[in-house]
């Protein structure tokens, strides 16, 4: 059958058995990324010995309990395999990196950090397969503060422990795994941040444990970690007269072109093709460092000696950091 890595649901009301029956599941069964690593097939029909049969007969006859979800509760507390492995629940895995790793305390030790980072992974993981849960509302025992919390914390060591990047997973030492792609999909954007702004500008700019909130919030966020300066800068300009959303769009501009034009003196570039060049990159959401681009924005110099190199390196560099900055706002 075709290939459909984003169909997320199949609704079934059809008697289906043997090829048929794996065909039709498959179509939303195809792992996409760490966040969609199964589908969803909601049945209006008893297809429960249809489906063991059909997986039997064209896979193996003991995998269906591998193939089809189990129920809330051994996701939730835990369970055992047909081998006598255990599969830790959600209940568990809080439990453990609460005992293990308190709640505001830093992670120390290199293997401290692999064991916060192996176990918080499997937490995300555990958290994304009971989210289809409907009973999952009201039983989460971590708040949503504390997840932010140790997100800050996994964050802080995946850029510390930087290495390679393979997929939407970043390995680390061949070992280590950073879940990102879990925490992308949960993670707050630049809109959630302007409102608790507005409710600080509210209160006449007085209640600091909003401001902790953005910090904590800002912390956990793999794309505004990169504009964590620039917000806490705007947040240090409002009052009680600001307009908070028209206030930002001016700030973010302003500081934009002064960044940018900071950018062009110091390394003496080509301001209008440069100008032309990172419009470019925010329509197309990446900074193209192939192909020659880069090359139309550079002063002349000799292509000998490795200067040029260098000096392409070195605008990259701020170029990236530039875009990362302000591409969403």
């Amino acid at each position: 059958g075709f290939d459909a890595t984003t169909l997320n649901t199949l609704f079934v009301d059809k008697n289906l058995k043997h090829h048929g029956l794996i065909q039709a599941f498959s179509r939303t069964n195809r792992i996409l990324n760490s966040v969609k690593t199964f589908g969803n097939i909601v049945c209006f029909r008893d297809l429960q010995q249809a489906t063991d049969d059909a997986i039997a007969l064209f896979g193996d006859k003991d995998a269906s309990s591998i193939v089809v979800l189990k129920d809330f509760l051994s996701y939730y507390d835990g369970y055992d395999t047909e081998k006598g492995k255990h599969c830790y629940g959600y209940k568990e895995l809080v439990e453990q990196l609460q005992s293990e790793f308190p709640d505001g305390l830093p992670v120390v030790g290199e293997e401290a950090e692999r064991r916060f980072v192996a176990l918080f992974g499997s937490l995300l993981k555990s958290i994304n397969i009971l989210s289809t849960f409907d009973q999952f509302e009201g039983k989460k025992i971590i708040t949503d503060r504390q997840l932010q919390d140790y997100q800050s914390n996994y964050l802080d060591l995946q850029e510390k422990w930087r290495h390679r990047k393979s997929g939407d997973k970043e390995n680390i030492n061949d070992d280590l795994v950073f879940e990102t792609e879990l925490i992308r999909q949960v993670e707050v954007n630049i809109d959630y941040i302007l409102l608790l702004v507005q409710k600080y500008h509210d209160g006449n700019c007085t209640n600091k444990e909003i401001l902790v909130s953005i910090s904590k919030a800002i912390g956990s966020s793999i794309q505004l970690r990169s504009k964590k300066e620039l917000i806490e800068n705007f947040i240090g300009s409002v009052n009680a007269d600001t307009d908070v959303e028209k206030s930002w769009k001016d700030f973010v501009q302003r500081q934009r072109d002064e960044d940018l034009e900071e950018i062009i003196e110091s390394e003496h570039l080509k301001p209008q093709e440069t100008e032309k060049f990172i419009e470019s990159c925010f329509r197309d959401g990446q900074v193209r460092t192939t192909g020659t681009d880069i090359d139309k924005i550079l002063p002349p110099m000799s292509r000998f000696g490795g200067s040029r190199q260098e000096k392409k390196k070195s605008v990259i560099e701020k170029l990236q950091a530039f875009f990362e900055r302000y591409f969403g706002l």
